[in-house]
This record gives structure tokens, C-alpha cells and sequence, in this order.
């Protein structure tokens, strides 16, 4: 599957909507961003359950703050609309293949239930 622009419009609808979803946060003045790019697009086509989504920090730069952006490129990993990936730097092939298989193997039932355990402890700290 090729890559999908995704924007402040279009990002949360991608991410509760599809089983997988990775995001590469770049730039086009970004070097690694740059080198980073064809990998990317490389690994999206063996992968046609899975959307590759890319966020341009400089045109959605609402989105990359909200999101916590401070270093590009930045690639994130959701799973059943649950952040469970996410790591400034450019990675090669091998290693998005790998984490491609780390996001495919969680056990989701328990990362669901880490994830409303955190929010029970967070809501009974501000009690």
C-alpha cells in the first residue's frame, strides 16, 4: 500500500479506523527525513494491512505539537487506537520490518487493559 498524507483533518479518523497504523512525522528541509523517505515507502508496499501515514511538520505544525513533535523524523506506531510506538531517528528496512512484527505480535487485550489501568491511576491521583 503507498503512503497516505494524513492532516490535522484526516489523522484521528486514520487511527481509530484501521487496525494499524504507522506515522512518519517529517519535514522537506530534513536531511534524515530525506533518507528516510524511500525506506518508508519501500516497506509500505509489502504491507497492505497496515497504512503508512506521513504528517509534514511544517504544513500540519498544529498536529505536530499536539503530538509532541520535537524531533524529525519521528515514527509512531498505533494499534487499535492505542499509541504503542514511538522513536525520533530514521531506522533502515530491517528495523522497520522488525517493529512492523513487535506491533503485529502485542497481545492487545493486555495493552488495553495497561492502558485504562493508567487512566484509573491518573484519575484517582487527581483525587
Amino acid at each position: 500500500m503507498a503512503t497516505k498524507d494524513l492532516t490535522q483533518e484526516s489523522f484521528q479518523e486514520t487511527i481509530e479506523n484501521n487496525d494499524i497504523v504507522l506515522v512518519d512525522w517529517w519535514a522537506d528541509w530534513c536531511g534524515p527525513c530525506k533518507m528516510f523517505a524511500p525506506v518508508y515507502d519501500e516497506v509500505s508496499q509489502k504491507h497492505d494491512d497496515i497504512v503508512f501515514g506521513k504528517i509534514d511538520t511544517e504544513d500540519q505544525q498544529q498536529l505536530a505539537a499536539a503530538a509532541g513533535i520535537s524531533s524529525i523524523p519521528t515514527l509512531m506506531a498505533f494499534r487499535e487506537n492505542v499509541l504503542v510506538f514511538s522513536q525520533p531517528g530514521a531506522i533502515n528496512a530491517q528495523q522497520l520490518d522488525s517493529l512492523i512484527e513487535q506491533v503485529r505480535g502485542l497481545d492487545m487485550e493486555e495493552v488495553h487493559k495497561q492502558v485504562e489501568d493508567a487512566r484509573a491511576k491518573a484519575e484517582q491521583n487527581k483525587n
